[in-house]
C-alpha cells in the first residue's frame, strides 16, 4: 500500500471512531432531559427535610427503618415532620424506629382522635384563659412543664391537675438531651418529677416532651429505661415567639388546614393567636366528629408504625 494509501485509511479510521461520541446536544430531547436529571441527581447534595417546628381519611404512615447503619448512638436528631395535604397522618424522621423507645408522634390513626398538648417554659398570662376553653369544650390536654414553670406558676399547675389534665415533664432546665450524660439526663427527669410531687403530691405522668425536640437513640433509650413515653408531635407551627404572633384567623386556619386521625398537636401556651383561636378551633373539630383523648389512651408506640 502507497503512502497516500495509508494515509486516506488513517483519516477515515479517525473519522468514524469520533462520530460514535454523540455530544448531549445531539440526543433526543427525552434523552437529553433523562441525562441532565441524572447528572443533578449524582451532583447534588440530599435536600434538608422540610422542618414544621409541623385527615379525614384513614392512612397507615410509612415504617420507618430500625436505626440505619448511618445514625450513629449519640448522633444529635432534631424531630421534623412533613404536613401532607388532605388531611393525612404526616411522615416524619425515619431513621430511627422511634416506636421501640416508646416515643411517638402518632396516636390512633384509624380513628377520629386528636391529642392536645401544649408545652409551658413560661407563663405569658394565657394559661388561665387556655383552661378555661378547655373546661368550657370538656376537652382534656397534656402540658409539658419545667420546672421553673412549676415554681413560679404553682397555682396553674395545680388547676390542670384539678381540672383533670395531664401534666407530663419538660426538664428542668430546658437543655438540649442529646448533649446530656446519662446520669444528666436521669437528673433532668428526676428533678422535674420531684417537684412536681412536692407540688401535688402525686407522681408525674411518666410522659417526656424533649426540649426542642432534640434528641439521639442513647437520649431515647434512657428516657425510656426511667419509665417514659417521649411525645414527639404531628402538628406544630411556629407559634412560639410573642411579638411574631400570626393572629387569631391564621392560627385557627392553620389547625384546621391540618388536623388528621391520631394527630399529637403541639401548641405553645405563651401564644396570644392560639388561645384567641381555641374555642372556635375545639367546637369545629368536634363538629367534624374528632374526639380529644388523653396521653394515657395512646395506643402501644409498636404498634402504629413508629
Amino acid at each position: 500500500m502507497d503512502t497516500s494509501s495509508i494515509f486516506g485509511f488513517i483519516v477515515a479510521l479517525y473519522a468514524s471512531l469520533t462520530t460514535c461520541a454523540v455530544p448531549p446536544s445531539d440526543l433526543p430531547a427525552q434523552q437529553q432531559e433523562q441525562t441532565a436529571i441524572v447528572a443533578e441527581q449524582e451532583t447534588q447534595e440530599p435536600a434538608e427535610p422540610e422542618v414544621q417546628p409541623i385527615y379525614d381519611p384513614v392512612a397507615t404512615p410509612k415504617q420507618p427503618t430500625v436505626n440505619a447503619a448511618n445514625v450513629g448512638y449519640n448522633d444529635k436528631k432534631s424531630w421534623w415532620f412533613r404536613r401532607n395535604a388532605d388531611h393525612l397522618p404526616p411522615s416524619a424522621q425515619d431513621e430511627i424506629a422511634i416506636g421501640n423507645y416508646d416515643a411517638y408522634y402518632l396516636g390512633d390513626t384509624q380513628h377520629k382522635v386528636i391529642y392536645l398538648t401544649f408545652d409551658e417554659g413560661y407563663e405569658n398570662g394565657y394559661t388561665s384563659k387556655i383552661l378555661d376553653t378547655l373546661k368550657a369544650n370538656d376537652v382534656k390536654a397534656a402540658f409539658f412543664v419545667t420546672k421553673s414553670y412549676m415554681e413560679d406558676q404553682p397555682e396553674l399547675v395545680k388547676r390542670m391537675v384539678a381540672e383533670g389534665h395531664i401534666v407530663g415533664n419538660h426538664s428542668v432546665s430546658h437543655p438540649n438531651m442529646s448533649d446530656l450524660s446519662n446520669e444528666q439526663i436521669l437528673a433532668e427527669l428526676n428533678g422535674c418529677a420531684a417537684y412536681y410531687k412536692e407540688l401535688t403530691g402525686q407522681e408525674m405522668p411518666k410522659y417526656f416532651r424533649p426540649p426542642e425536640g432534640v434528641y439521639s437513640i442513647r437520649s431515647l433509650e434512657q428516657t425510656k429505661a426511667a419509665g417514659y413515653k417521649t411525645i414527639f408531635w404531628s402538628f406544630a407551627y411556629n407559634d412560639w415567639d410573642p411579638a411574631n404572633q400570626p393572629g387569631t384567623q391564621a392560627a385557627y386556619d392553620m389547625v384546621m388546614n391540618n388536623y388528621h386521625n391520631g394527630s399529637i398537636m403541639l401548641l405553645h401556651a405563651v401564644s396570644q393567636s392560639n388561645t384567641e383561636a381555641l374555642d372556635q378551633i375545639l367546637k369545629d373539630l368536634k363538629a367534624k366528629g374528632y374526639v380529644f383523648q388523653t396521653l394515657d389512651q395512646l395506643p402501644p408506640a409498636t404498634s402504629i408504625g413508629q
